[in-house]
């Protein structure tokens, strides 16, 4: 079966497979947005933060398959890389990176598993988009040990 849409003049068929796979898609992505936004709310955040975090993650496709998968299973798929980090290294590096804030209990993300998947994300889309934020992150992931040695 074909739906018939118009559009100045012309006639388009669609199968209803195809209907039905572009409904499947935009309510997937209604999901993961709502998703988004809610782990802001657990994460202590506000909705401006899931919002911006969700544009930059709706931008990118490998971010995308990394946050369906997370919302699927509550684990990473770990398959999409930037400059050969995943989603997994970024938050041990956080994790590690934080031992440093041990004294300031206002700053640990350690205790907040939603905050630390969201930095994840963040971190991650901003080293997709900038080369700067992507060179100063690979910086910090060979400069910082997270121990107290200096």
């Amino acid at each position: 079966m074909t739906e018939r849409t118009g559009r100045t003049g012309e006639v388009e068929e669609r199968t209803l497979e195809q209907t039905f796979q572009e409904r499947q898609l935009a309510a997937a992505l209604d999901t993961l947005h709502a998703y988004i936004l809610d782990l802001s709310v657990q994460a202590g955040e506000d909705r401006a933060y899931g919002e911006t975090l969700w544009q930059e993650i709706s931008r990118s496709e490998g971010l995308l398959q990394e946050l369906a998968y997370y919302h699927d299973y509550g684990e990473f798929l770990c398959r999409y890389q930037v400059a050969g980090y995943t989603l997994a290294d970024v938050l041990v590096w956080q994790v590690d990176h934080f031992k440093l804030y041990m004294d300031r209990p206002e700053e640990m993300n350690r205790y907040r598993r939603q905050r630390l998947l969201l930095s994840a994300f963040h971190t991650l889309a901003r080293m997709e988009e900038e080369p700067t934020a992507l060179m100063n992150f690979m910086d910090k992931m060979q400069g910082e040990t997270g121990q107290d040695i200096p």
